[in-house]
């Protein structure tokens, strides 16, 4: 397996890659993946190694950095924008049909965390992807507006858009709107905030475990209100009749939103639960990445296999 650091263009911002391909010969180009990161993640982190994973499973990977964030060029930085997000996978996807590697007619994506709820809508309108796969499902939006768990006070997220109004209004008296702060300065607060989901989350973004020096700690204000009106699983029912794929672990507080993605699909839908892991243990666990990784293989293996008639 060999990787290559490429770029591409996404709505005229450039986005930073990684592009895994396999060793092993073959007759024909491979059936390639877009692989996306969770919120704040890089590509160094999670959707590497599920991209590293896959390739030695025989695919073409692309792991990259959204807009906005890591390597990518995009103003502001720490943007989350859904909409842009999206756009990503779009243009990942039209980066891969310009390699002679790559079988144009058997690219899928895999998203994890919220790039999970993109990839859904990703593919929803992009009828070049074959099939779509899940890790760890969230969507952003959701998640801002009604918390991991789907039990946040509404007063939160009305909070959230206050702060965000004051900033575009510093913004444009040239003021600085300042940024979002993602994590707190301890575990311990992490936990106090957001019970073990938010612990983990401190866990493997702000500490050896994960932590990566590009990955956002902050966002721009600016995202918030861009997720009040977002719904990526709006796009879910236009997937069908393509296959989905959703791994999930069983401790999983977001479970709630595969669920959702899923009761909304028109085709052939799955949710695979991995026992006993978490939602984040899925990012870098060897014992649930495993499992994980020979479902998607299964998954790819079979939607992928040979161009449509």
């Amino acid at each position: 397996m060999s990787q290559t650091t490429v770029t591409f263009d996404s709505a005229g911002i450039p986005l930073a890659a990684h592009l895994y391909t396999p060793d092993a010969p073959v007759s024909g180009p491979w059936p390639a993946l877009v692989v996306g990161h969770p919120g704040t993640g890089v590509k160094e982190q999670t959707s590497g190694t599920y991209a590293r994973l896959m390739a030695e499973r025989g695919f073409v990977t692309l792991a990259f950095d959204a807009a906005h964030q890591g390597e990518s060029g995009g103003l502001p930085r720490g943007l989350e924008d859904p909409a842009q997000r999206v756009e990503d996978f779009k243009a990942a996807v039209s980066y891969l049909t310009t390699l002679e590697v790559v079988d144009a007619d058997r690219i899928g994506l895999l998203g994890i965390c919220a790039s999970g709820g993109y990839s859904l809508a990703a593919a929803g309108g992009d009828h070049r992807v074959r099939a779509v796969a899940t890790v760890s499902t969230a969507e952003p939006a959701r998640q801002f507006r009604l918390g991991a768990d789907g039990a946040q006070d509404p007063s939160v997220f009305q909070t959230l858009l206050d702060a965000a109004a004051t900033a575009r209004s510093a913004a444009a008296r040239g003021e600085d709107p300042g940024a979002m702060t993602m994590f707190p300065e301890t575990a311990e607060q992490a936990y106090a905030l957001g019970g073990r989901h938010g612990e983990e989350g401190f866990e493997y973004y702000c500490t050896s475990r994960g932590r990566h020096e590009r990955s956002a700690k902050s966002l721009a204000w600016e995202s918030i209100d861009r997720m009040a009106f977002h719904d990526a699983f709006a796009a879910v029912p236009l997937i069908g009749p393509r296959p989905v794929l959703q791994v999930i672990g069983e401790r999983a507080v977001t479970a709630w939103m595969a669920v959702e993605a899923h009761q909304r699909a028109t085709g052939p839908a799955e949710i695979h639960w991995i026992t006993g892991a978490s939602h984040v243990d899925l990012y870098d666990k060897k014992e649930y990445i495993d499992p994980a990784v020979d479902k998607l293989t299964d998954f790819y293996t079979t939607h992928l296999t040979a161009a449509p008639a």
